[in-house]
């Protein structure tokens, strides 16, 4: 890849990875349903200056109601109630193998062995992550919300591959017009009128600097780069980098927020990482042992 797409890489890396820090420091501030909302309200803006995409709006109310409702509804409550931000960055990525077996289930796509040994690899790392939650840093609540918001990635990550080849700018910006409307009506029932009124009464600029960052830095920016090296370069060069952000995001969790990991969880996190490196990197690994031969 030529150096600017290294460079945008880097900042994909660096964006996810720190986001997860991010969305703890804005849920110190905004319950985790009203974060959401205004979250992708920031988002949807930019639907008056970018055209709407040649998708149809069960498509968009599909799109938005997993990748963006479904995720971050999930993920959010999970960091309330007992989820680590350097955990939750490395959890969330058991979306690859949730998208391998719904497309398998939905497309009709073939699971290969390397995704059955990389499936069966991170399930031994997550059930040592879960183990170690008696470390006190994660709720066995928190860890299945994330797994549950890994879930509804892998779903929306089928719909745009059920869409195919379309403007991945216009298809974000878009589908962030549906899930304000579920992420305000569940605030104001579970979250209640006065947690809203307080909320944006006492909000400082920690939780509107979050807001921003989660909206145009982690939403915007990071999709619309990411699908420009997909779209320049083998997906099969571009998404091993994703591996980078779990690791991202546990060492900016240590720094920023002082945590601390029970050792399972670390020997867990490293087998999970050894999966996912199973998964998206299977074929060219048994190559390179083959030619060691």
């Amino acid at each position: 890849m030529p150096l600017r797409d290294w460079v945008a890489a880097l900042a994909i890396i660096l964006a996810w990875g720190v986001n997860f820090v991010v969305i703890k420091w804005g849920l110190d501030e905004i319950p985790p349903f009203l974060l959401g909302g205004l979250r992708f309200v920031l988002v949807a803006l930019a639907a008056f200056f970018i055209p709407r995409p040649a998708v149809s709006w069960r498509v968009l109310l599909l799109l938005g109601m997993t990748l963006s409702f479904g995720q971050f509804a999930f993920l959010f409550t999970a960091m309330t109630v007992g989820m680590s931000a350097g955990l939750a960055s490395l959890v969330l990525q058991s979306q690859v193998f949730f998208t391998v077996l719904l497309a398998a289930v939905v497309l009709g796509e073939r699971i290969r062995p390397h995704h059955l040994l990389g499936m069966m690899v991170a399930a031994v790392g997550l059930a040592l992550i879960e183990h170690g939650a008696i470390g006190g840093n994660v709720t066995l609540l928190g860890f299945v919300l994330t797994l549950a918001a890994a879930l509804s990635w892998a779903c929306g990550n089928i719909v745009v591959k059920y869409v195919g080849k379309v403007d991945m700018l216009s298809l974000v910006i878009w589908g962030a017009l549906i899930p304000p409307i579920p992420f305000f009506i569940m605030s104001w029932l579970f979250e209640g009128p006065a947690v809203i009124r307080s909320t944006f009464e006492s909000m400082t600029w920690k939780g509107v600097g979050a807001l921003f960052y989660l909206a145009l830095m982690a939403t915007t920016l990071g999709f619309v780069l990411w699908a420009r090296l997909l779209a320049r370069h083998p997906v099969s060069k571009v998404a091993p980098l994703s591996l980078l952000v779990p690791i991202v995001g546990l060492l900016s969790a240590a720094i920023l927020l002082g945590e601390q990991l029970h050792p399972l969880q670390w020997a867990g996190g490293l087998i999970v990482l050894a999966g996912l490196s199973v998964n998206l990197l299977g074929p060219r690994m048994l190559k390179a042992l083959r030619a060691l031969r």
